[in-house]
């Protein structure tokens, strides 16, 4: 098993929370409040967390293979979701 965070250092984490939860529900089993969420893709469990500070995601992930697709799928929902903040990237570590 492979683990992966991400940060986000934002003051509306749980809105990017449950905007990426809400989301993704239309295509994969998700549970979710305003301040954890979890996320059952087809690579693995991504577990969200917000609060005052920003927005947190950790990934377990099947294997080493899926960390690129991880890391992009949430990426490119944020860039969409969070551009009035001149969202790029989250800051990853495995």
């Amino acid at each position: 098993m492979q683990e992966l965070t991400g940060t986000f250092a934002t003051p509306n984490g749980s809105k990017y929370l449950q905007q990426l939860c809400k989301h993704f529900s239309h295509k994969i089993n998700v549970e979710y409040s305003e301040t954890e969420g979890v996320c059952s893709f087809p690579m693995g469990q991504a577990f969200l967390s917000a609060d005052a500070d920003g927005l947190t995601v950790r990934f377990e992930l099947e294997d080493a293979e899926t960390v690129d697709r991880a890391r992009s799928v949430i990426d490119s929902h944020l860039a969409r979701f969070a551009f009035r903040e001149n969202f790029e990237t989250m800051a990853w570590s495995d």
